[in-house]
C-alpha cells in the first residue's frame, strides 16, 4: 500500500472512532486584524478556548500566524482537550475579474505572493511537525479555487504545495474549498490529497431556513459522489445573523435562523458521522466593509465579547447571564 493510501486510509479510521464536535476558529476581537497584524494575545486566546473547549473537540485555524502559534502554545501550555486542523491563508497567485469586489493585481504583487505561499508552505510544515500531538491534520489552503475568490491560485500551484506538503509532514493533507469546484474541477488536486474538505452556505445562495438543511445536504452529497473512495468532510457550515442586503437578505439573517440551521445540521452530520466544522465561534468585525451590518463580521456562534448568541445560550447560560 502507498504511502497516499496509508494515510488516507488511517484519517478514514480515525474519523469512525472520534466523530466529535469541530468549529472554526478566528480569535480578532474589535481593533485586531490580521491585515494589520494586530494579534490576540495569550489570556485572550486561553480564554476563548477554555470556553470552546467546554463543547468542542477540534477546531480549526486558517494560517501558520502568530495567532496559529499562540493558539497552539495555549492548548500544549494548558493541557486542553482540543486538536486542530491547521492552515495556510493563500495569497493570490492570479487576477481574477470573476471576484465582485475586485482582484486585478500587478504582476510584481503576484509574484511576491508565489513567493509568499512558498515560504507559508514551509511555516505549516514546520509547526505540523513540532506539534503532532495537536495538530490532526493540515490544508493547503482555502477558497483558492472557486470563481469568486479575491486570492486565486491555479490547480498546478495547489498540486504542487500538496505534494511538498504530504511529503514533509505524518498528518493527512486536505484543501478546504466550496463544493463546486470540488464537482467541476479539482479532480487533479484530490488525486494528491488524503481526504477533501467541503464549504456550504445555503444562506449566501438565497436558500431560506425550509430548504437549507436539504441544500447542504445535496452540496455534501454531490462531492462524495464524484470521490466515492475519498473521506469527505465538511470544513465550513454556518448561518450568519446579521446582513445589509449585501449578498444576503437581511430577513434572512437572524439568531433564530442561526440556531434552527445549527440544530439541523448538527442533528444531519453526527447521525451520518460526518466531521463538521461549523463556522463560526465568534464575530470577527474586521472583515468585510466598514459597514456595521456587514455580514461577514456576524457569523459567530458568540458575539464579540464571547457572549453566546441564542443558539449557544442553553449551553452557556451563566454567560447569556452576564451579558444581561
Amino acid at each position: 500500500m502507498s504511502k497516499k493510501s496509508n494515510k488516507q486510509a488511517q484519517f478514514a479510521q480515525f474519523l469512525a472512532k472520534n466523530h466529535a464536535n469541530a468549529i472554526c476558529y478566528s480569535g480578532y476581537r474589535a481593533g485586531q486584524s490580521p491585515i494589520h497584524k494586530i494579534y490576540p494575545s495569550y489570556q485572550q486566546i486561553k480564554e476563548d478556548l477554555l470556553l470552546l473547549a467546554q463543547n468542542w473537540s477540534f477546531i480549526r485555524l486558517y494560517d501558520c500566524s502568530q495567532h496559529a502559534e499562540t493558539t497552539i502554545k495555549v492548548i500544549q501550555d494548558e493541557a486542553l482537550p482540543l486538536q486542530v486542523m491547521l492552515g495556510i491563508d493563500l495569497a493570490a497567485e492570479l487576477s481574477n475579474p470573476n471576484c465582485p469586489w475586485g482582484a486585478d493585481y500587478p504582476a510584481e504583487v503576484l509574484a511576491a505572493n508565489r513567493r509568499t505561499n512558498v515560504a507559508n508552505v514551509e511555516r505549516l510544515i514546520e509547526l505540523a511537525n513540532l506539534h503532532p500531538d495537536i495538530v490532526f491534520s493540515v490544508s493547503i489552503g482555502n477558497e483558492a479555487s472557486v470563481e469568486w475568490s479575491d486570492h486565486l491560485v491555479p490547480v498546478e500551484s495547489l498540486i504542487t504545495y500538496a505534494r511538498r506538503v504530504r511529503q514533509a509532514v505524518p498528518q493527512p493533507v486536505t484543501f478546504c474549498e466550496n463544493y463546486v469546484p470540488w464537482t467541476t474541477r479539482l479532480e487533479p488536486l484530490a488525486a494528491e490529497l488524503d481526504f477533501i474538505s467541503v464549504h456550504t452556505y445555503p444562506v449566501w445562495e438565497y436558500r431560506t431556513i425550509a430548504d437549507a438543511l436539504e441544500y447542504s445536504r445535496q452540496n455534501y452529497y454531490s462531492v462524495t459522489r464524484r470521490y466515492p473512495d475519498k473521506p469527505v468532510i465538511i470544513t465550513e457550515a454556518g448561518w450568519t445573523t446579521a446582513a445589509n442586503g449585501r449578498g444576503i437578505d437581511p430577513k434572512n439573517a437572524s439568531e433564530v435562523n442561526q440556531a434552527l440551521y445549527y440544530q439541523q445540521l448538527m442533528d444531519w452530520t453526527k447521525k451520518e458521522k460526518i466531521l463538521t466544522f461549523v463556522f463560526e465561534a465568534f464575530d470577527e468585525p474586521w472583515k468585510g466593509s466598514p459597514d456595521p451590518l456587514e455580514p461577514e463580521k456576524h457569523w459567530g456562534l458568540f458575539f464579540v465579547d464571547r457572549t453566546p448568541k441564542l443558539v449557544m445560550q442553553p449551553l452557556y447560560a451563566n454567560a447569556a447571564l452576564a451579558k444581561e
